[in-house]
């Protein structure tokens, strides 16, 4: 009989190895440990990144603080890879196909209350990641770095979404689910993967002594004269109480200026009024600036030229007439007929497509059009201002960079500046420029000066009307447009509009110059990658800055 039963045994053994072969579609990393052994299925909770190789189980967080300071990371111990679950799901698939239409899907309860459920866009982690690993060990939250990484994404979304009126001053209790899941007509999410709860003490409302803050010392800048105008010092102190506990996070400079001259600058997180800052795509509007100044004087024509005046399209990929009616507008306007859209990760246009080529006007001016943007519809389009910037290097006298410093930075009093660069050594329009954010804030008071600085004419005024005219409305939004590759919103402050046209770049990045009020904002922060970044400048700009400086 004992005989018998283990004959059996092994026979089921056997074939459920063979199953699991056959079941996969590829080969995984396996179990990487015995903690990980222990404890499939299973997701635990620490307070910093520890490498697999040195965790513990004693690392495990039971009962956590969270302040907006604290970091959170988590750890998923799987039995399999995601693309091997995602198989289960659709057996009739290939793995490339899987990992461009699923991935995980995490879902977050507080109290026992689902609050948010969202499904990781496909393609983050790389698919060869998503292949092999069975284990994640990845930030929710992570305040050091400037990245912004897919599972940070997945915790900004749920705050967003429910989570941060879920998670009141007080105990509760987190919990956080794993499954795979498949778009096809519908969503389909597959088996539980992963699990795991972590018991939470909340404390994200600090207590904000204004009598122990104080304000940054305004002192004159080249340009800048001090303002004695009257503001809210109180209401500025607090947002710099909400900024050194965390509430407001990575930002790292605040600039008002008021009638033309400096009533507020702030520094925080180390940079200060000599530290050159990236604004990412801040620097597109550069490109505008330019392209005004050449039209002046006669370098270019007008926005309207074609394409076809600059580029033998029929020596690129997938031509068509539409390419060759392309104007220098449809680039200011972000409403070119390529298909690129950096919104859309399976765009081919998408600049992360473009940043590991080797020459990206070629990337550009190769790419297919899509016919659903012929009616000039707005969408963010990075490339083309890379070719906007090609198309000036080419022809202004001296090459972009010559030709912008004598025409814009040297007579602003801009020295110290740092552009990025293209493979072909072409200033990078597409963003990166850095400066100093009183040089940023020079850049807007420009603008808001109709174009005129120490009684110079430096962008012809009419160019600035132009750039500051609601060409396209931006698709998804209410009451927001674009002008000449800069944006334009409407900031509510107790029911009293405020309308602002303003450059933004990723982080939080803004300079933001307003219709009816004497007033150029500057913000510059470092949030890159991450959801929150710019929500919570809109709400420093709504719940402080305005309303301490405007009475």
């Amino acid at each position: 009989m004992n005989h018998f039963i283990l004959i059996s045994w092994l026979t089921i053994i056997s074939s459920s190895h063979i199953y699991a072969q056959t079941e996969n579609i590829v080969r995984t990393e396996g179990i990487t440990s015995g903690l990980h052994r222990d404890n499939i299925g299973k997701i635990f909770f620490t307070s910093k990144h520890i490498p697999l190789s040195h965790l513990k189980k004693g690392d495990f967080a039971n009962t956590y603080k969270l302040t907006n300071k604290s970091d959170l990371y988590f750890v998923a111990f799987m039995g399999n890879s995601i693309t091997n679950y995602l198989h289960r799901i659709a057996p009739a698939l290939p793995a490339d196909s899987l990992v461009k239409i699923g991935n995980y899907q995490f879902a977050f309860f507080v109290d026992g209350k689902l609050i948010y459920t969202t499904n990781l866009y496909p393609g983050a982690p790389y698919a060869k990641i998503q292949d092999s690993a069975t284990v994640i060990n990845k930030p929710l939250i992570n305040n050091d770095n400037g990245y912004g990484l897919w599972s940070e994404s997945s915790w900004n979304r749920f705050m967003h979404y429910g989570g941060d009126s879920a998670l009141t001053e007080g105990s509760h209790t987190l919990k956080m689910e794993i499954r795979p899941y498949l778009k096809m007509d519908e969503v389909k999410p597959g088996e539980l993967i992963a699990a795991g709860e972590l018991n939470l003490v909340v404390e994200r409302k600090p207590v904000i002594d204004i009598s122990k803050i104080r304000l940054g010392r305004v002192k004159a800048y080249n340009g800048f004269e001090v303002a004695n105008d009257d503001f809210d010092k109180n209401r500025i102190k607090e947002l710099k109480g909400n900024i050194a506990e965390g509430v407001f996070k990575k930002i790292n400079s605040i600039i008002v200026i008021k009638n033309g001259k400096l009533l507020i600058e702030e520094y925080f997180n180390g940079e200060t009024r000599n530290t050159l800052h990236n604004p990412r795509s801040v620097g597109k509007s550069f490109a505008s600036t330019i392209t005004g100044i050449a039209i002046h004087e006669k370098y270019l024509q007008s926005e309207d030229q074609k394409l076809a005046e600059f580029y033998n399209l029929h020596s690129y990929k997938n031509y068509s007439l539409q390419k060759e009616n392309e104007t220098l507008e449809d680039l200011l306007t972000m409403s070119a007929v390529f298909d690129g859209n950096d919104a859309d990760g399976k765009s081919p246009g998408n600049e992360e497509n473009m940043y590991p080529t080797g020459d990206w006007v070629k990337f550009t001016l190769d790419l297919p059009i899509k016919k659903d943007t012929i009616n000039k519809g707005w969408h963010y389009f990075t490339a083309g201002v890379v070719l906007l910037g090609d198309i000036l290097n080419k022809r202004v006298p001296g090459g972009l960079e010559k030709y912008a410093n004598e025409k814009l930075f040297k007579p602003l009093g801009i020295t110290n500046y740092k552009w990025q660069y293209t493979p072909q050594k072409v200033p990078n329009t597409a963003g990166g420029i850095q400066m100093n954010a009183l040089d940023f804030a020079k850049y807007g008071q420009l603008y808001k000066n109709e174009g005129k600085w120490n009684g110079e004419q430096l962008i012809p005024k009419e160019w600035v009307n132009k750039t500051f005219t609601k060409h396209r409305h931006i698709s998804g939004r209410n009451n927001e447009y674009y002008g000449y590759l800069f944006w334009n919103k409407t900031f509510l402050v107790k029911n009293k509009t405020f309308e602002a046209f303003y450059c933004a770049g990723n982080g939080g990045n803004h300079i933001v110059i307003f219709k009816d009020q004497p007033l150029v904002i500057v913000v510059t922060a470092s949030a890159y990658g991450q959801s929150y970044a710019h929500p919570q400048v809109n709400r420093i700009i709504t719940e402080y800055i305005l309303p301490a400086v405007v009475r």
